[in-house]
């Protein structure tokens, strides 16, 4: 594989996903420059990843609301990380509206049944894969620890 392919594959993969250059070159050199399996590749390290910090303690974070257009349904989540600098980040705040979404649409019981539920804007991954992401992208802990839905 070339050298001009790899470094268009990786600013692609780095563009989607905010990994590092040089764990998106060592799975696509991994992949034999096949950007699905690189990506696969790169989620399964993620995972990994996102397992090694799930002691660590969560001190900050953002509650985000949500209230449908009709006025009928409303939900309030809280999501935490280990520090500001991430729960004041635009991907922090956007997944949080994310979540508020997802609740409303889906009415989940509980936060176990949430994470493991199919995202609404994107069926290939879960909203706990989401929140993995997330971890691996920042290298902190995060926890969804509660939500509550309103519906008249």
């Amino acid at each position: 594989m070339d050298n001009n392919k790899i470094i268009e594959l990786v600013k692609k993969i780095r563009n989607e996903t905010g990994l590092g250059i040089m764990e998106i070159k060592a799975a696509l050199e991994e992949a034999e420059g096949d950007e699905k399996k690189a990506k696969e590749i790169l989620k399964a390290k993620g995972l990994k990843k996102a397992e090694t910090k799930t002691e660590r303690e969560t001190h900050q974070g953002r509650v985000a609301t949500y209230t449908h257009s009709t006025g009928k349904i409303g939900v309030m989540v809280e999501l935490l990380c280990e520090t500001d600098f991430v729960a004041k980040h635009e991907d922090f705040v956007e997944l949080t509206k994310d979540i508020c979404l997802q609740i409303a649409a889906m009415n989940p019981e509980n936060v176990d049944e949430l994470l493991k539920q199919e995202f609404i804007k994107d069926g290939s991954t879960t909203i706990e894969e989401k929140i993995k992401g997330l971890v691996v992208k920042f290298g902190e802990n995060m926890k969804l620890t509660r939500f509550a839905r309103f519906e008249i």
